[in-house]
């Protein structure tokens, strides 16, 4: 238990924002979540985190108990295209959550086959995302690098952050989109109205751009090539929602009914492309969409 005394200098000061400053390991929300449950005391009295401090107050803070995350091993098999001392480089199948999080600790994600194979993987991410340099959604299906070691993560992370590691991304979204080329440049951030959902936010949103290429157009959809410059989370689905043609199977963004399937959105990461961390010479992965976007595509052409 740690114990405080308010000085003068503090006097005024919300109870949230004093412990915010005293014990900068910890975030505001987790200070406010500490006092609403009772693990602070205000001279031995509960009190709201707005409360205005008094000089000579004493102050008292158990930090919470966290609890401790067992991520169990799956014997899953795993679509490797590639692994050397470094690296994989992973065909993720439609279905399968990148690493545990709320609602997927039940042992079916890709960190949890990983895991079973008794290979090294680096430890940037800590122990519930090893390895795990990039995500691609639950239901989107491709490419993805996995590091083996801490060296490799971060030689790999810098490609993410100045743009040099390409990935591109087969869509089939609602809709005939008229330009061959279409460059959208948007900034995304969370959805105010839905917490499950991101959104173009234009006045707080972070930088995110997205060039699409159509490579055919059907009846009432359109095949497209996806190129990432940035990387931000759903975010071709977002900036697809965003110019009015969402992808087909696209619950989250798009139509609550889907006509054609019910497996999520047919979006596919085709490619991938980067400067290996120890050779220094760039490598290029493709891998063909899965059978079930083929069978929707197949639907559309013959509409």
């Amino acid at each position: 238990m740690n114990k405080f005394i308010v000085e003068e200098e503090n006097e005024n000061l919300r109870l949230d924002a004093f412990l915010t400053l005293k014990i900068s390991d910890k975030s505001r929300s987790y200070i406010q979540k500490a006092i609403n449950i009772g693990n602070v005391l205000v001279n031995q009295r509960q009190v709201k985190s707005s409360y205005r401090l008094k000089r000579f107050d004493e102050i008292t803070y158990e930090p919470l108990k966290e609890k401790v995350l067992e991520i169990v091993e799956s014997d899953i098999p795993l679509n490797i295209l590639y692994e050397d001392e470094d690296l994989f480089v992973i065909n993720k199948p439609r279905g399968m959550v990148v690493h545990p999080a709320n609602g997927h600790f039940s042992g079916g994600t890709l960190v949890n086959a990983l895991l079973h194979r008794k290979e090294s993987l680096s430890s940037i991410n800590g122990m519930i995302r090893p390895g795990i340099v990039h995500r691609i959604d639950k239901d989107t299906s491709g490419l993805i690098v996995v590091a083996k070691n801490d060296a490799a993560h971060l030689f790999l992370a810098s490609q993410l952050k100045d743009k040099t590691m390409h990935r591109e991304y087969y869509a089939l979204a609602e809709g005939i989109l008229e330009n061959n080329e279409i460059l959208v440049r948007a900034p995304i951030g969370k959805d105010p109205y839905n917490r499950l959902k991101m959104a173009v936010n234009l006045d707080s949103g972070k930088e995110a751009v997205t060039h699409f290429h159509v490579l055919e157009r059907y009846k009432n959809a359109t095949f497209l090539s996806c190129q990432l410059e940035t990387g931000r989370t759903h975010q071709i689905r977002v900036h697809l929602e965003y110019i009015k043609h969402p992808i087909i199977g696209d619950f989250v963004y798009g139509r609550k009914y889907q006509p054609l399937t019910d497996k999520g959105q047919m979006l596919h990461a085709y490619q991938l492309t980067f400067i290996h961390p120890t050779t220094k010479k760039s490598m290029t992965f493709t891998c063909d969409p899965d059978a079930e976007f083929k069978r929707v595509q197949k639907i559309l052409k013959e509409e």
